[in-house]
C-alpha cells in the first residue's frame, strides 16, 4: 500500500463517521402529510431558513455526502489504474 492510498482511506473513514453522527443529529421528519397542510409548509419559506440549526445540519450533510462521493470514486480509481 502506498502513503496516499492510507491517506485517502484514512479521510474516507473519517468522512464517513462525520456523516453518519451529522444525520443522526437531525431530527425525524415525522410530520406526514397533516403537518404540510397544517402549517408546516409555510416554514419551508420563511425568512430564517438556513439559520436554524437544523438547516445547518441539512447543508452539512450534504456537502460531506458530496465529499464522501468524491473521496470513494478517487479512492476507486487509484486502485484501479495506480496499481
Amino acid at each position: 500500500m502506498q502513503w496516499f492510498e492510507i491517506l485517502l482511506g484514512a479521510i474516507l473513514i473519517v468522512t464517513s463517521i462525520a456523516l453518519v453522527a451529522i444525520v443522526l443529529m437531525q431530527e425525524g421528519r415525522s410530520d406526514g402529510l397533516s403537518g404540510a397542510i397544517a402549517g408546516g409548509a409555510e416554514t419551508f419559506f420563511g425568512k430564517n431558513k438556513g439559520r436554524t440549526m437544523e438547516e445547518k445540519l441539512v447543508k452539512i450533510t450534504k456537502y460531506l455526502a458530496i465529499a464522501f462521493f468524491v473521496l470513494t470514486l478517487l479512492a476507486t480509481l487509484i486502485v484501479m489504474f495506480i496499481k
